[in-house]
């Protein structure tokens, strides 16, 4: 186990490097959630999803919805180390014409199950998928991300409302739970806290964890269903930005469009946290 938490330590700090790599084609990008919800993303691809690079359709495959589709530079970084495309063509991000736009798209890169970005539609959308799946006969599971900042939109309600109703244990969500949204801290703008217990009070199994902790990630996501004839809920506390020292935590690094010096500073830093993360 120690050795799996490693390498995924290695994977993640790849990753987060090759984020920076995007930044720097496009110029700008949402670069705080990317970092925060990257380690949760690593897991998912390279512990837990039935997934098969080389067969993005596989029709057994788990599935992943990004609902927070601004976020999506973790997701290409991921899919990239994973073997779904080239490395080549991070350097084509926020390039006209390229298959990796500032939201995912579904028609223009494999591995990307929908389009998303307009905030609070993934996790509906995931619930549809894991219910068609069961009524399928799949034992296929359904995995999303969430930020908070999302949290307060209306049909997220309407989807943890439906899910625990009909019972769809195939669903798991996180809450990437940074505390930050693009105009302030979430508590201040729209206060779901605790959100642990309103997911409780509609029916969910919910699960906290550090989203920043791989061993922790590991070891909730070997555990599911948290309970059967429950859809599952890990909300996540994680830190905005996470892996940049002058970067962490600061809302101004939501959207990110760098100085020169910023960006080797970047650049360094991930250089070396790869470094010392090999394995």
């Amino acid at each position: 186990m120690a050795a799996d938490i490693k390498k995924l330590e290695s994977i993640a700090a790849n990753c987060r490097r090759k984020v920076v790599r995007m930044v720097r084609s496009g110029g700008s990008g949402h670069l705080g959630g990317a970092l925060s919800c990257l380690d949760i993303l690593t897991v998912l691809f390279f512990h837990t999803l039935n997934h098969q690079p080389s067969n993005p359709k596989y029709p057994d495959r788990d599935r992943f919805i990004l609902s927070a589709g601004h976020k999506c530079m973790a997701l290409y970084s991921v899919l990239c180390q994973a073997g779904y495309f080239e490395e080549e063509r991070l350097d084509t991000y926020g390039k006209l014409g390229t298959a990796l736009p500032g939201h995912p798209n579904m028609r223009k890169l494999p591995g990307i199950e929908a389009n998303t970005g307009a905030l609070g539609h993934g996790l509906s959308i995931a619930a549809g998928m894991a219910l068609g799946l069961r009524l399928d006969g799949k034992a296929s599971r359904v995995f999303t991300v969430l930020g908070d900042g999302e949290l307060p939109e209306g049909s997220n309600w309407e989807a943890i409302a439906a899910a625990a109703h009909h019972k769809i244990d195939n669903l798991i969500a996180f809450i990437d739970d940074n505390g930050l949204q693009i105009s302030g801290k979430t508590t201040e703008i729209m206060n779901l806290e605790p959100i642990s217990d309103r997911f409780k009070s509609f029916g969910w199994a919910v699960k906290d964890i550090d989203g920043n902790n791989i061993k922790e990630i590991v070891g909730v996501l070997e555990n599911l269903p948290f309970e059967k004839g429950k859809p599952s809920v890990i909300i996540a506390r994680t830190v905005k930005a996470k892996g940049l020292s002058f970067a962490e935590g600061k809302l101004s690094y939501h959207y990110w469009k760098p100085s020169k010096e910023e960006l080797e500073q970047a650049e360094r830093e991930l250089d070396e946290a790869i470094k010392a993360k090999a394995v």
